[in-house]
């Protein structure tokens, strides 16, 4: 039986000779956490209904990154869930269904500040101990369109390396470049709008150069003036 690891809460080479299928333990009770301030390390336990699109777990010693997940509680025997993950280091992905068990967690995630670029390199520092992690532009990659000096951001570390980070889901960022707005009053209208770190977005006729917008991570969209 596998065992499974998680964090609290990749590169794309799908496996093409189809999906595989493991039954792993899922860890019941939740570990305490190690605070630094508002910078911080988190390792802790997960149930089978903390499993969610985006969870990262650690299963035979390997990351994964859940990609779809569906809870099932059949007429006889034990609930299990049933997923399709991503593994971190080949790009494979397989469909494993986990039960309830118990093991040792071993992903950490940190909080660490975004604090300049340097050359192809994007510095993250702990505001605490002063350490500093690196990242390269190709393991940043479009999220760097959201990506503002003094940030902070979540760093996913496996057996000591950094292997994803996670932005804020809303960041504030300045509109730099954009036609002259209309009144408030004016509804419907949109338009394109450059932001200080290069991005684009949609933005509502009203919106000028110089203000302050919340735009989603996740999804690129405007959500409204900050």
């Amino acid at each position: 039986m596998a065992s499974l690891r998680h964090l609290a809460a990749g590169p794309a080479c799908h496996h093409r000779s189809g999906v595989a299928a493991a039954t792993a333990s899922l860890q019941l009770r939740r570990l305490p956490s190690c605070s630094r301030s508002r910078h911080f390390t988190r390792i802790y336990a997960i149930s089978s209904n903390d499993i969610r699109v985006g969870t990262n777990v650690e299963v035979d010693g390997a990351p994964w990154k859940v990609l779809e997940f569906l809870h099932v509680k059949p007429g006889k025997g034990a609930a299990f869930v049933r997923t399709k993950m991503r593994n971190y280091v080949t790009g494979n992905t397989v469909e494993k269904t986990f039960r309830a068990g118990s093991t040792e967690p071993s992903l950490s995630k940190e909080t660490k500040q975004f604090t300049y670029k340097d050359g192809s390199q994007f510095v993250f520092m702990d505001l605490t101990t002063f350490e500093e992690s690196r990242l390269n532009e190709a393991d940043v990659g479009d999220k760097q369109k959201w990506l503002k000096e003094g940030m902070d951001c979540n760093l996913l570390y496996w057996n000591g390396k950094i292997i994803d980070f996670e932005l804020p889901i809303t960041v504030r960022l300045t509109v730099t470049d954009t036609d002259p707005g209309a009144s408030d009053s004016v509804q419907g209208g949109t338009k394109p709008a450059t932001l200080e770190t290069g991005a684009v977005v949609t933005v509502p006729s009203f919106v000028n150069v110089g203000d302050d917008i919340l735009v989603d991570s996740r999804t690129g969209q405007y959500m409204n003036r900050a």
